[in-house]
């Protein structure tokens, strides 16, 4: 079994760290299906290349009509056909979440019958919500294996004009995957999608809107409840790509550990990723903060135990338990429940591997506590095949020997240059070459 051995920090340097933080996947993913939607070239630069982005953009390349390339910064997307048919295989999507379900939804605007597919463990994520949601517009459906997940076969056709509605308890990728749907429907004056009941990760849909406005869409909502599109041609030929907040939160937080300064630039306070505030969140844990528009800054100090809903920032919630593990007291972290359906159930993968490393930890159906203070004993934590629990638990090895990362190449699904970029952050405090 492939592992990464972790090394503790035997140094540190006053000076400031400047991360390289990849482009945003979630801003990626929407830019990739915002150029499919217009006709000609559109560059799409500052983009994330990683399993998730690489595999949408493949699927997209593979519909007729449709040809996607990897340029040096991002991709390149053209669009020679008005009319697109449906692809003889299916479209794979292998573990990303987001973009078969972004996909879905694009596949309903093709001449024909497009099979949306998946790996193992995307196969399990439920999908009945957006499938519902398309039985109310018209459209027709399929579940090919297990009902209410991947593999479906989608028919394209007319959809039906008029209110959509959708569930967002779940997941808000299933409404964002309609407002991308409802910016190509240019036949149509205006498109009305309503939430009945609770929209979760609000931050996300934001960054929807954010994408298709950037676009020249124009869109609004009325308290999260009804979202109005209005369709348009999209004038867009280069879309760039803001850093990633998810990717960033690991070297906030090998700051936070390690007591020492780590900056980020061409992201600031007035991101729309939701995925920003857990720099407020180190901030109120103790550690020093300059955020401003065009960068984020933090000094690691020592850290106090926090409180916090999770629900605006749930991507994080695992780099933010490495600091709770080290924090004054009990840290709890609450409303994530949703995280117990993507890529592993992450509420258990916090539990079990933080106890494995020897930490006190209570979790319950949505919400996580956990006792700081203590040191890690020697351990290889399990990943899950999870690139989020590997990324967040090396960073206990900047601390504590004997650490070690099982299956490191699952970061590739988000950052495929992590452990490089680990590396670097290793030899600017060990007096090497940063």
């Amino acid at each position: 079994m492939e592992q990464k051995n972790l090394k503790p920090l035997s140094g540190r340097s006053a000076e400031v760290f400047a991360a390289r933080v990849p482009g945003s996947k979630s801003y990626t993913n929407r830019a990739l299906l915002i150029a499919a939607s217009r006709p000609g070239r559109t560059a799409i630069i500052n983009a994330l290349k990683s399993e998730d982005t690489v595999l949408l953009s493949r699927a997209l390349g593979h519909i007729p009509g449709l040809r996607v390339e990897e340029t040096p910064d991002g991709f390149a997307v053209d669009r020679t056909a008005e009319v697109l048919r449906s692809p003889p295989e299916p479209l794979y999507h292998g573990g990303g979440g987001t973009p078969a379900r972004f996909m879905l939804s694009f596949v309903t605007t093709l001449q024909g019958r497009t099979v949306v597919a998946g790996n193992a463990r995307l196969s399990e994520r439920p999908m009945q919500d957006l499938l519902d949601a398309f039985t109310g517009m018209g459209v027709k459906w399929r579940c090919l294996e297990k009902a209410g997940c991947l593999p479906v076969e989608i028919e394209g056709g007319p959809i039906q004009p008029g209110a959509w509605s959708v569930s967002g308890a779940v997941s808000s990728q299933f409404l964002s995957s309609l407002l991308l749907l409802a910016s190509q429907m240019t036949h149509l004056p205006k498109v009305e999608v309503s939430v009945p009941g609770h929209l979760v990760s609000k931050p996300y849909v934001e960054m929807t809107l954010t994408s298709l406005r950037a676009a020249g869409v124009r869109c609004e909502h009325q308290d999260y409840r009804l979202f109005t599109v209005h369709p348009a041609r999209v004038p867009l030929e280069r879309i760039s790509v803001e850093p990633d907040a998810s990717a960033m939160s690991y070297f906030l937080v090998a700051a936070a550990l390690t007591r020492t300064k780590v900056r980020i630039d061409g992201i600031g306070r007035q991101s729309a990723q939701g995925d920003v505030g857990i720099a407020f969140a180190l901030e109120r844990m103790g550690c020093g903060l300059r955020a401003e528009d065009g960068f984020i800054e933090l000094e690691g100090r020592p850290l106090k135990g926090i409180d916090l809903d999770m629900e605006t920032m749930p991507d994080t919630v695992l780099s933010l338990a490495m600091a709770a593990a080290q924090a004054d007291g009990w840290s709890r972290f609450t409303n994530i429940g949703n995280l117990r359906v993507k890529e592993c159930d992450r509420i258990h993968a916090i539990a079990a591997e933080l106890k494995r490393l020897g930490y006190t930890v209570e979790e319950s159906q949505d919400a996580v506590a956990i006792k700081g203070g203590g040191k890690a004993v020697p351990a290889m934590v399990e990943t899950y095949d999870d690139h989020r629990v590997a990324m967040s638990f090396s960073l206990l090895g900047l601390l504590y020997e004997g650490i070690s990362i099982e299956n490191p190449r699952c970061v590739g699904k988000s950052f495929p240059g992590f452990w490089d970029e680990l590396e670097r952050f290793y030899a600017h405090h060990q007096g090497g070459h940063a």
